[in-house]
């Protein structure tokens, strides 16, 4: 509908100086009897045409070529608004075209030939994933469906260090227990991980060794044995979300194959560090930033802003359109420096696209918990998956703008009921699925004869809402806004079931029947598509 409105304007324009190059915007009125869609238009362009904003109104209409088989007729309201009401013949040319394009309604070619790379979770292997991790684990995921539902090539990526001085510690917590066990009265340091994980781990080595290791170092297989681990339950904790990976990116290989000392020579060449104090200081303040930060410690130790750099030159050169990160906000004050960095070297940081994200807090019966009997100080990702299932996870982690710190409610994820928005999207679905059986078996078919009928109000709501789902989808991945994809989802549901009760199918009479059998095969279609997208299953019966 939008579309069509957008050319009848363009061709106006012809006529009209002050509609050139003016960004017109169409939306819903606040009120149904207002139209279909409205615009402000006369309003903000009064000033340039020199005329008051009804004036401009009703110029803008007398110049509008408009077909009136889609748009029975346009008004003016208030101080100015054009209101626009479409036939229903027109709002029902949605319900064939979903009809033929199925699982493609949605989707768009509008990026092919594009290549993304999406960088997310990122954990290190000195843990379980966490529900924030798993918070990161269903945006990154879900972005990188929306990018590849509009023509990116999308490749996920993991980026680890198995390096350092985590990983030590790592290893020496896990040798600690693993003396413990074998009944050595030693302290365990402050600092080191907590958690049975890593009592589980060294209880496995001496299961496995007895006590051949009490005298091995920690970063032999102490370290080698937690990280595989850890690993190995990570990559199994994304599986049950359904999440994998293309490629997996050890930052330890910077330093391996000479890219953070190509990165230092590029600095100190191009006149972009200096050193001070012993440490190594990278000039940004000229361009912008707040301070210099430091890249390399005096101790000879860089900072987490030299291996990020170098691995977002490493993503630049292997030739991406768009560089997609999921940070935590306790990244929130340090991804700008890694972008003022690779500016610095002349790389175009517009391609890199930041997402930051708020932390979970779990909660039953309105308090917040603490699940894990095995972790001291935070909920396993697992936990909650086996708890409430995959669909309720990822549906429950997206459902939020990312900018908002969200509270994971149990007791809803487990209640079976509208309350739920997962299970009212999926009940609609099912439903759907129930009268399409039941219609077949009455011989009751569906007919793009009789589309014209709809004319109920609860039919034509739900013939614009489908009719927005393209532009909604296209909005989402071009503005990162996953979460706005529920919005849609739990609105469609909503009036689907509001059809449901005010318009009956079977005994409304045969052409009337099969127009409506055509509008929910419609809706199943589209509501399928998204929940596919979020990777939730799509039920056929609840």
């Amino acid at each position: 509908m939008k579309t069509y409105l957008q050319q009848i304007f363009q061709d106006a324009a012809g006529r009209l100086e002050y509609l050139k190059e003016a960004e017109i915007i169409f939306a819903p009125p606040q009120t149904k009897e207002h139209g279909d869609l409205a615009t402000n238009a006369a309003l903000i362009l009064s000033k340039k045409a020199g005329k008051k904003p009804r004036d401009v109104a009703a110029e803008i209409i007398s110049n509008l070529n408009y077909d009136q088989t889609k748009i029975s007729r346009i008004e003016i309201a208030g101080p100015g608004f054009i209101n626009f009401f479409f036939t229903t013949g027109y709002l029902a040319e949605v319900v064939p075209d979903i009809l033929e394009r199925e699982e493609n309604f949605g989707r768009s070619d509008k990026y092919a030939g594009k290549k993304a790379l999406v960088e997310f979770v990122s954990a290190n292997p000195t843990g379980p994933l966490t529900v924030g991790h798993g918070r990161n684990a269903v945006i990154g995921d879900t972005t990188a469906a929306l990018l590849s539902s509009v023509g990116y090539t999308v490749e996920r990526e993991y980026y680890f260090n198995n390096a350092g001085r985590q990983m030590r510690v790592l290893g020496d917590s896990v040798r600690h227990r693993y003396l413990q066990l074998l009944g050595e009265k030693i302290e365990y340091p402050e600092g080191y991980y907590q958690g049975g994980y890593i009592t589980d781990i060294a209880r496995g080595l001496m299961d496995k060794h007895g006590e051949a290791l009490r005298n091995e170092e920690p970063e032999g297989i102490f370290k080698s044995t937690a990280e595989s681990a850890i690993f190995s339950e990570i990559k199994r904790s994304l599986e049950k979300l359904n999440i994998g990976f293309d490629s997996y990116f050890n930052e330890n290989s910077l330093y391996e194959d000479g890219s953070i000392k190509q990165l230092l020579d590029s600095f100190k060449e191009s006149g972009l560090s200096y050193e001070k104090d012993g440490a190594v200081w990278l000039k940004l303040e000229q361009m912008g930033s707040p301070k210099d930060p430091v890249i390399v410690k005096s101790t000879g130790e860089p900072t987490y802003r030299l291996p990020d750099i170098a691995y977002h030159r490493n993503k630049f050169n292997r030739g991406y359109d768009l560089i997609v990160d999921i940070f935590g906000s306790d990244h929130q004050d340090q991804y700008p420096d890694v972008l003022a960095g690779l500016r610095a070297l002349g790389y175009d940081d517009s391609k890199v696209r930041v997402l930051i994200y708020q932390f979970v807090t779990i909660l039953e019966d309105g308090k917040e918990i603490k699940m894990s009997t095995r972790l001291a100080n935070f909920v396993e990702l697992e936990e909650i998956t086996d708890a409430v299932g995959k669909d309720v996870v990822r549906y429950f982690f997206i459902r939020r703008n990312t900018n908002s710190h969200m509270s994971f409610d149990l007791t809803l994820a487990k209640r079976q009921s509208d309350e739920n928005p997962v299970f009212y999207i999926k009940y609609a679905h099912a439903r759907i699925c129930s009268i399409l059986r039941y219609a077949a078996e009455q011989n009751i078919g569906l007919s793009l004869e009789n589309l014209h009928l709809l004319e109920h109000p609860a039919e034509k709501e739900l013939l614009k809402k489908l009719w927005a789902y393209e532009e909604e989808m296209l909005q989402c991945a071009e503005n990162f806004e996953p979460h706005k994809i529920t919005v849609y989802i739990e609105e469609l549901a909503a009036l689907f079931h509001r059809f449901f009760t005010e318009c009956r199918i079977i005994g409304s009479g045969a052409e009337l029947a099969s127009a409506r059998i055509a509008l929910i095969t419609a809706v199943r279609q589209v509501i399928y598509n998204t929940l596919t997208l979020l990777g939730l299953e799509a039920p056929e019966r609840m």
